[in-house]
């Protein structure tokens, strides 16, 4: 379907009936012209005495200013007026603000006309805009023509569609970055930097003959070293990035019946995931996200590890394996009640599942209340050791244990935190006395996952990517320097290493939207809602 992007839209901006006013948008050539044949103005008067170029609409000036038009009223001002139902009986009193181009949202002239929150007054009055001559936009039309008048380039305008959606301020702050052109910048800094060097290059090829060389080779490896170290950067940040943007995934793993599904209940506060005596009661994973200091989280119940020929279980453990190998952070779930063998047992098979490197291990001792302070200690000593001996195995040191003794009713004052080469190393385990049944601990374990990410957030200056699309794009440029700097170190000829650098160009200008398609453009505002 052909889309005329010069025309007049509108759209409600708000959803009818959720408060108390709606906001409907107009915006286009004739956004002005055809609000004033919907809104009815007074003339615009100037107060006696005031300052130039001021007005209001105070009846008790006299002084009248202008015809009372939308279309002839001064940029940034609001206006107040009436809209009539076609009986010629008031529909309602409205504010109209009045936006002329190219200084609106979408650099048209605009026109947002706040009204009552009533999904009949709105209807009435997109009736009317309509048959004056404007047509409903489409879902993120409003956004598109901002894209396409200058005002922002895409990947800002993608980030438009990040800050309505923020449920978080780490969210937030990411989008709000972005959209204020932080990561545009980057990218327009390296492609500024390649295009210079991209063009020496095909100079030396109209000089062929003469075998003059423009760009410095070593210059040219320097800046791919550096133009490929910061998008590889921008690449890992993918992960931290999404997870700050969809909930950092958080999977509560360990054997049956140690209490995961207790504990889900416990953080969320309700009764989310089914509780039971029964071993292998979970047999597929339940996600719910919380947020907790700003930060979000999504919290991943899994089914019970444990040796099983039933069919389903199988499949639910298999997911378990699955959802703890994507998770961010692991809540290991130990059942101190039980004898050490087990422990042991369970710590065999949660431990080699986890990358220590690039995930984080809160080990939960859980239903520490039926269990004496000495049994406890021993326990806890016992599991100490498990760790200890296995992180030295795999990566050659010891982790940084974080004992939280104080978070359930229990005399820990000899447990000791052990402190080495692993902190510093970035092996950190915190260890959790817990009583998910009593929720003893709950609020200590709350605390310590919204530390844990604020810890890894400190610093965080650096973009941080969040769009499948931008990492789909970074990823083939990555690889077009690669070939470039390969062709650099084997002498490859000017032309092929000048046609790489082209295709890095052609990846990095596609996520500011220096190169687009309208199919790329439909998709990606189709996405947004009516009204943005």
């Amino acid at each position: 379907m052909y889309i005329d992007f010069n025309d007049t839209i509108c759209a409600p901006a708000t959803t009818p009936g959720t408060g108390a006013i709606s906001v409907i948008r107009v915006s286009g050539e004739k956004a002005l012209e055809i609000a004033d044949k919907v809104v009815s103005c007074k003339p615009l008067r100037a107060r006696q005495g005031s300052r130039s170029g001021s007005a209001t609409d105070s009846s008790s000036s006299d002084c009248p200013v202008g015809n009372g038009q939308l279309s002839s009223t001064p940029g940034y001002t609001v206006r107040f007026g009436t809209v009539h139902g076609k009986d010629g009986g008031l529909l309602d009193e409205v504010l109209v603000s009045v936006f002329h181009a190219p200084h609106s949202y979408t650099g048209e002239d605009s026109a947002e006309i706040s009204c009552h929150a009533s999904k009949y007054i709105v209807e009435q009055i997109m009736l009317q805009l309509m048959e004056a001559g404007a047509r409903a936009a489409e879902p993120g039309e409003f956004t598109r023509r901002a894209f396409l008048n200058g005002k922002m380039d895409l990947a800002q305008a993608e980030a438009v569609a990040d800050v309505i959606a923020a449920q978080s301020a780490g969210a937030h702050r990411i989008a709000m970055n972005q959209m204020k052109g932080g990561f545009s910048s980057e990218l327009k800094e390296m492609r500024s930097r390649l295009l210079e060097i991209v063009s020496l290059m095909e100079l030396e090829l109209d000089f062929s003959e003469e075998e003059v060389e423009f760009a410095d080779r070593t210059q040219l490896r320097s800046l791919v070293d550096k133009v490929t170290g910061h998008i590889s950067k921008l690449i890992d940040s993918f992960r931290l990035g999404n997870a700050i943007k969809n909930g950092v995934p958080v999977a509560i793993a360990g054997a049956t019946n140690t209490g995961k599904s207790t504990l889900l209940n416990a953080l969320l506060g309700e009764e989310r995931a089914i509780v039971s005596d029964v071993h292998g009661t979970t047999r597929d994973t339940v996600e719910e996200t919380m947020n907790i200091d700003g930060i979000l989280f999504r919290f991943i119940d899994t089914a019970g590890i444990r040796e099983t020929s039933e069919t389903v279980e199988k499949i639910g453990i298999e997911r378990t394996w699955q959802k703890i190998s994507q998770a961010q952070i692991i809540l290991g779930m130990l059942d101190l009640s039980r004898p050490e063998t087990e422990l042991a047992e369970s710590l065999g098979e949660l431990l080699p599942k986890i990358g220590f490197k690039d995930q984080d291990l809160v080990l939960l001792l859980n239903k520490c209340d039926l269990i004496s302070t000495e049994n406890y200690n021993n326990k806890s000593v016992f599991i100490r050791n498990i760790l200890v001996l296995f992180i030295d195995n795999k990566y050659n040191t010891k982790p940084y244990l974080v004992l939280h003794p104080n978070s359930a009713p229990l005399d820990g004052n000899d447990l000791m935190a052990g402190a080495d080469a692993g902190k510093d190393r970035g092996i950190t385990i915190n260890i959790l006395p817990v009583s998910a049944k009593r929720q003893d601990g709950i609020q200590t374990l709350k605390s310590t996952l919204a530390s844990m990410q604020k810890d890894r957030l400190t610093g965080q200056d650096t973009t941080l990517v969040t769009n499948l699309r931008h990492i789909d794009a970074l990823t083939h440029a990555l690889d077009a320097l690669t070939r470039v700097r390969s062709g650099l170190d084997t002498s490859l000829p000017t032309d092929l290493i000048s046609q790489d650098i082209r295709e890095a160009l052609y990846h990095l200008g596609s996520i500011i939207g220096e190169i687009s398609t309208d199919e790329v453009l439909g998709e990606i505002f189709g996405r947004f809602c009516i009204g943005k």
